[in-house]
């Protein structure tokens, strides 16, 4: 690398790129101007644009800073002129013209008119500028930020919607403004204006807006972190009253236009002003329509209010032993606790939007010992919140209501209070190893390793960590009874940084000084009444715990089991479910106005909210395994709380799936908690519709195989509480039964008898309860004991008259058949014969094959069944086709071949001048005449064919009879007479039938 000129203010060189495979060797033309240690503008040959400086600028402020003594320091170029005479400036002027005349020879020119020129501004000033030597004082410095490429970024990332890690980059475009900000660099206010700037200017919110779509959900996240960066830049302890003037203007501006993003993604919003004190009153109940539109804008603007000149937070923020006088103690009650250490009483989320702040411009001492007053303060409030329910304890339990006082929970909060508290403290605590960056195999980095690092503080040693106010302020602000917010995004974003705090409390190593404080904190939230979500008596509106409850479980269970259950217990319970009358008042009116028709049409995230529980439970479920005492408790809770049947389905395969491991023996106690819960849901399900009713009814079976036969038995005698009639028969009694269980239960004589029974005698139950869809089943399961099967018998016939259709009848008696009672078999098929109507023009009708069967199978018998059949037949068969099928069949061979002991076969073909063909013919012959008139009476030329064919048929049936030629011949005229009409018909039927 070679340098030139060096001068203080101004630094330029060449850069060499050294040659590549694909490129040449590259020299690139570099300026730096710099001011107080800053960079202030840059220039380079490579005309890379970019938010960041590129390579070569990089590589010559790199080799300034580590080769000082390589870079020749010259004078300012002004003083260099003034040392030179009249000759020389000429030379010096006319050599730079020429080592650059296509670039300077323009600009030359004109100077030279305006210096001749006695009128021109530029003989007006005194002196002339010199960029080498430096700004003054007094002038305002800041890094160079290329303002045109921060807009084009931001514009193009925010064009492509979300996708290709747009969403990523412009989250690091964040951390950067927060990087800015903590190095004190005013360029990070600037920066986010422009960003700010871009995202007013996305040209979907003026979509989404006339849509009334909602904002998508990666969208909202940036702009709610868009908002809490404003709130962060206004609350800066140092700025100027100007540049807060200048921003409020600013906030505002955007504010005011109509597609600017409301706060909680949604209209009609009742959440009180960010300066609100901590004590609030209960007259928010104003009409949404009168609120003031908060859009995200709003705390930063209402922040601008707020300032940093209180006498008390100065002293707060600037010793770590800022205590009370003693002897003022009672005097500054508000000022500090009884320990003499400071409070500070502001509006929780206010405050911690000021630590946030502290912390972001670069103050993170005075960002912790503001923690520590707010934490100081909420630990006094949850003692007094206690006196003051110890008071009401009995009234509120009696009501079994409360009310809740808090408007904003602080979980889900735009300004994330609990997570800025928590973060804070564990910065203080975060163990920097050397390999703390490294990235682990499966590329995600490694959880932060923590330290306790004592409390600085006046009092005497407290023993208190940082690390442990972090867990205890977690706990506050997570077990805070709050209620539930308006609308789905606000829901939503509950439920998500619910979870993102959870995940950070899972990073702490619990050690025997946090478990200290999580069980004194689990303690306290038991005990805290209505300010707490885990208090006896919690509103119906009230944000459920379930989430927050199953780490606390998990969290305390190897240290305390008896608390870790008695927190969970009561955290399983969801009071909206309970019931439909609000209980108790809560501060704002419901709007159970909803697109979407559901159970509880405010709670969006009901479905998210009811897994959860479903989880909660799951987790104490597998912890309670093999002891039957807490077991119950559990399955107590579950049977009393969860409302939905799916999610208990859920619950019982869970329970069976660890109570059944593969490689182990069972485990009953958790097996019978299993059985329990499934038969929960098919009461639950027996008379409302279920789309996975056969898959849990089979379930179930597999269940109670896997608890013995006393289950298998118990299930077969309540069959009717649990089962509808076809699934008792054909899934539960037939499973029952089958090979496999009785191997799989390894059963003896005895036991498989009484299993038999139990399903004999459910299937009769059904088979009378049902006889439609339960008959054959119950025949099937009752063939091994005669007395059943004839009951069961006995009930289809008593059924067949009334409540069952041919198709179900023709079923049995083929069953009947097969299972070799013929007779039986042919007396269903003649009541099945009764119930069947076989119209002229139905020859493809199903029931043809049954039609067919029935009057075979009485052939079969003999000469009296064929003439009990045959009159059955022709009432009910009035189709020509069948009816010459079934004749000619009859006539083909001769009756009773079924060989039934004690008949003799006469051996004989029948004919069909006598009984009983005689009445088949007549009918078949009368259905052919019949059809024939039906066909004509709308036919069409491309049918003719057709026709002649279904005429010469019905020759064949006709000559079956004596006079059969004759009666044809007649019919044949009669249809000359009747149609003559249809010329070219008739000719075919005299070419074909004379």
């Amino acid at each position: 690398m070679c340098v030139g000129a060096g001068a203080r203010f101004h630094l330029s060189g060449t850069v060499t790129e050294p040659a590549t495979a694909t490129e040449p060797e590259m020299t690139y033309k570099v300026a730096i101007s710099f001011d107080r240690c800053k960079i202030t503008s840059v220039t380079c040959g490579c005309g890379n644009k970019d938010i960041f400086y590129c390579a070569h600028v990089v590589a010559l402020s790199l080799y300034r800073i580590r080769k000082p003594d390589q870079v020749k320091l010259r004078l300012p170029i002004s003083e260099t002129l003034f040392q030179m005479n009249r000759d020389q400036l000429q030379k010096f002027v006319q050599y730079l013209i020429t080592a650059h005349h296509t670039e300077v020879l323009p600009t030359a020119q004109k100077l030279a008119d305006e210096i001749l020129s006695s009128n021109s501004e530029i003989n007006q000033v005194h002196g002339a500028p010199d960029p080498t030597a430096g700004a003054s004082i007094d002038d305002e410095n800041c890094w160079h930020l290329d303002e045109e490429q921060v807009r084009e970024q931001v514009k193009l990332f925010l064009s492509q919607g979300g996708y290709y890690g747009s969403g990523k980059q412009l989250n690091s475009m964040f951390a950067k403004v927060r990087e800015m900000l903590r190095m004190r660099d005013s360029n990070g206010a600037r920066m986010l204006t422009l960003i700010t700037e871009q995202f007013m200017a996305d040209p979907r919110l003026s979509l989404w807006r006339q849509q009334g779509t909602g904002i998508t959900e990666k969208c909202r996240q940036l702009w709610d972190e868009l908002g809490a960066l404003w709130v962060c830049v206004v609350l800066n302890p140092h700025c100027k009253l100007e540049e807060k003037s200048c921003w409020l203007r600013q906030l505002r501006k955007w504010g005011e236009m109509d597609v600017c993003p409301l706060e909680d993604g949604n209209y009609g919003n009742e959440l009180p002003n960010i300066t609100n004190a901590l004590t609030q009153s209960s007259g928010h109940s104003q009409d949404s329509l009168a609120r003031p539109r908060r859009t995200v804008f709003t705390r930063a603007i209402e922040g601008c209010d707020l300032h940093w000149q209180d006498s008390h937070l100065q002293r707060i923020i600037s010793s770590d032993f800022y205590m009370s006088p003693s002897y003022q103690r009672e005097g500054e009650s508000l000022l500090f606790n009884s320990q003499g250490q400071p409070l500070w009483l502001e509006h929780v989320p206010t405050a911690c939007a000021r630590v946030d702040a502290l912390r972001s411009h670069g103050y993170p001492r005075e960002a912790l010992r503001l923690t520590v007053a707010i934490i100081n303060t909420l630990r006094l409030q949850q003692q007094r919140q206690l006196e003051i329910y110890k008071h009401q304890k009995k009234e509120l339990l009696q009501r079994g209501a409360t009310t809740i006082t808090n408007l904003e929970g602080w979980v889900g909060h735009p300004l994330n209070p609990i997570g800025c508290l928590f973060l804070t403290l564990t910065e203080a605590c975060r163990l920097e190893e050397e390999n703390c960056l490294e990235i682990s195999d499966a590329g995600d980095s490694k959880p932060p390793v923590y330290q306790h690092v004592p409390v600085a503080t006046g009092s005497q040693d407290s023993g208190e960590s940082y690390l442990s106010l972090a867990l205890e302020v977690a706990l506050m602000g997570m077990g805070q009874q709050r209620v539930m917010p308006e609308g789905l995004y606000a829901q939503d974003k509950v439920c998500r940084n619910e979870e993102q705090i959870i995940a950070r409390l899972q990073d702490l190593e619990l050690d025997p000084v946090l478990v200290q404080t999580l069980r004194k904190q689990c303690i306290l939230l038991l005990e805290g009444g209505p300010f707490s979500g885990l208090g006896e008596v919690i509103h119906r509106e009230s944000v459920p715990m379930h989430t927050f409850a199953k780490y606390l479980f998990s969290a305390l269970l190897p240290h305390d089991a008896d608390l870790a259950y008695k927190l969970a217990l009561r955290a399983m319970r969801l009071p909206v479910l309970e019931t439909t009358a609000p209980s108790g008042d809560v501060t704002h009116p419901h709007h159970l106005v909803s697109v979407v028709p559901s159970r509880y049409p405010r709670w969006f995230t009901l479905g998210h909210l009811e897994s959860q529980q479903c989880e909660l439970a799951s987790t104490m479920l597998t912890a309670a395994k093999g002891d039957m005492l807490r077991l119950r408790t559990v399955l107590e809770a579950i049977q009393k709380n969860i409302h939905s049947s799916s999610l208990i389905f859920k619950l019982a395969q869970d329970a069976f799936k660890i109570a059944t491991p593969a490689d182990s023996n069972s485990d009953t106690t958790l097996l019978n908690v299993a059985l329990e819960l499934g038969l929960q849901v098919m009461r639950m399900t027996l008379s409302t519709l279920n789309w996975r009713r056969r898959e849990m009814v089979r379930w179930l079976v597999t269940c109670a195989t896997e608890v013995g036969v006393r289950a298998l038995v118990s299930i077969l005698q309540s069959w009717y509480s649990l089962f509808t009639p076809t699934e008792a028969t054909s899934i539960v009694a037939a499973t029952v039964m089958s090979h496999n269980t009785i191997l799989r239960l390894s059963l003896d004589y005895p036991q498989r008898e009484e299993l038999a029974s139990c399903a004999r005698t459910l299937a009769l139950q059904c088979a009378m309860k049902d006889p439609q869809n339960c008959a054959l089943s119950a025949l099937t399961l009752c063939e091994k004991d005669h007395i059943a099967f004839e009951t069961a018998y006995q009930i289809v016939i008593d059924a067949a008259s009334t409540g069952m259709t041919y198709t179900q009848l023709f079923t049995i008696a083929r069953y009947m058949e097969h299972r070799g009672y013929p007779l039986r078999a042919f007396k269903l098929a003649s009541l099945a014969m009764t119930h069947l109507n076989l119209a002229y023009n139905q020859d493809t009708h199903p029931a043809i094959n049954d039609v067919l069967w029935a009057c075979a199978l009485s052939h079969s018998l003999g000469k009296n069944e064929l003439a009990a059949i045959i009159p059955l037949v022709v009432k009910s068969v009035h189709c020509a086709t069948v009816l010459s099928d079934i004749l000619r069949r009859c006539t083909m061979t001769a009756p009773g071949l079924a060989g039934i002991p004690g008949r003799r076969n006469s051996g004989k073909l029948m004919s069909t001048d006598k009984a009983p063909l005689r009445q088949l013919l007549d009918a078949t012959i009368s259905a052919y005449i019949n059809t024939t008139h039906s066909r004509l009476t709308h036919i069409s030329p491309r049918h003719y064919g057709e026709f002649i064919e279904f005429l010469s048929k019905a020759r064949e049936t006709f000559l079956l009879a004596q006079d059969g030629h004759i009666q044809f011949a007649q019919f044949i005229d009669n249809l000359k007479q009747i149609y003559k009409g249809k010329k070219k018909l008739m000719l075919l039927v005299r070419e074909r039938f004379g």
